[in-house]
């Protein structure tokens, strides 16, 4: 039966350690049997050896040898965790009374052969973590799961999102990167770029375009702007002459500016851009203006809607598409998976690639932490009581270790059968 405090332990470990510990108690009771039936045989054979039976030496031998055997090997592994029979002889309870030592040497071992980088990157490279990745990414049902998976978490990280403080960083963040950024130069830059490609020439197009539309469309606007500007004294026909006459000046210049790609107003517009852009890159007063005008923008109310505008803009079209299982975005989401696990599959380059940066974000982090990983090991086993140390240990190993006291008893029946035969034989056994 065991202890009542045994039954406490019990109660207190795992249900893994339990069921070790019973077949550790199992193991131990087949190692004491032995013993017992080593010490029984012992005592029969010695009492038939005298009676005159000649085979009972030969069994005698072999038992006391099995029994010596047994309590030797008893002694050893009983003395890793206590001291045996509650004696303190020397050198036993070695795991209690080295409990530190035995933190140290466990921490130092892992991280000497497991937490070592030629470790770490051997066994990955053995692994083909990226090749194994690609082809789990190439199946559509995996990759339509994960592109689930990764839209839950999307929509769920969009859903606590505080919006008044999102807006509030994102505002932040923009104005505080335009504030320390000049506005001359870059925009100089850009605007260059522009017209030496033709890119803006487009633009006026449109703008002719548009303007030749709105003046044949209202030909009233000019009449009633040169009789405002016309004096009083002038008869009213004279005005509606001159009129008409502007408006048709107005409509052959425009259309001559929308028709001659040379014409000489897009020359000059051409010459005026390319100042400008000359002149945001190296003119102080022109750079000054350009900020200040940067800074006026920044300020105004409409960009800071315009900012608010737009997140509330971008959170519904994100929250709309990953809701949607067949949207746009989960849709796209999916074929991407299923690109990268194709191409990592066929693609020995980018697969060696990505299987460097793994080995070296995994040594990275063991190097880093790896005093840190060991410290861990160290601090547990020495927060340990002595006891509950060795008995932590002793249900782990214990009953592998109950083996050694079975061979310990087999081995010395066997040695002391050999050695009792071959003293009668050579006559040294009387």
């Amino acid at each position: 039966m065991p202890r009542t405090g045994d039954n406490d332990r019990v109660r207190a470990l795992s249900p893994s350690e339990t069921s070790k510990l019973r077949g550790l108690r199992r193991m131990k009771a087949v190692a004491s049997a032995a013993l017992a039936l080593a010490t029984v045989v012992y005592v029969v054979a010695r009492w038939q050896s005298g009676h005159g039976a000649g085979w009972a030496g030969y069994v005698q031998a072999a038992a006391e040898a099995a029994m010596i055997g047994a309590l030797a090997d008893w002694f050893a592994v009983t003395a890793l965790f206590r001291h045996p029979l509650g004696v303190p002889i020397p050198h036993t309870a070695i795991i209690p009374r080295r409990k530190e030592a035995l933190g140290r040497s466990l921490s130092e071992f892992v991280g000497e052969n497991f937490l070592s980088e030629s470790v770490v990157r051997t066994r990955l490279r053995a692994v083909g973590l990226a090749g194994r990745l690609g082809a789990w990414l190439t199946d559509p049902e995996h990759a339509t799961r994960l592109a689930t998976e990764a839209s839950g978490l999307v929509r769920g990280a969009l859903s606590i999102l505080d919006d008044v403080k999102v807006r509030q960083s994102l505002t932040d963040t923009l104005t505080r990167g335009l504030e320390r950024m000049p506005a001359g130069p870059p925009a100089g830059r850009l605007l260059a770029r522009l017209t030496e490609s033709g890119a803006h020439r487009p633009i006026v197009d449109l703008l002719a375009e548009r303007a030749l539309e709105w003046l044949e469309a209202h030909p009233e606007a000019v009449e009633i702007a040169v009789e405002s500007r016309a004096p009083g004294w002038t008869p009213r026909f004279i005005d509606e002459r001159m009129a008409r006459r502007l408006h048709r000046e107005l409509l052959r210049a425009t259309t001559a500016v929308r028709d001659d790609p040379n014409h000489v107003a897009r020359r000059a517009i051409d010459s005026y851009l390319a100042k400008l852009a000359e002149d945001l890159r190296t003119d102080p007063a022109t750079m000054d203006r350009a900020d200040r005008l940067k800074q006026e923008l920044l300020e105004h109310p409409a960009t800071q809607r315009a900012a608010t505008a737009a997140w509330a803009e971008l959170r519904q079209i994100v929250q709309a598409g990953f809701t949607d299982e067949d949207g746009a975005l989960r849709l796209r989401l999916r074929d991407a998976i299923v690109t990268l696990g194709t191409r990592l599959s066929e693609d020995g380059e980018l697969r060696a690639r990505a299987e460097g940066w793994v080995e070296d974000a995994a040594v990275h982090v063991v190097t880093s932490y790896r005093d840190e990983i060991t410290a861990l090991i160290t601090e547990t086993v020495n927060a340990w009581d002595a006891e509950e140390t060795s008995r932590k240990i002793e249900i782990q190993v214990g009953r592998d270790l109950q083996f050694i006291r079975i061979n310990g008893t087999v081995v010395g029946a066997l040695a002391g059968l050999l050695i009792y035969t071959l003293s009668r034989l050579s006559g040294l056994g009387g």
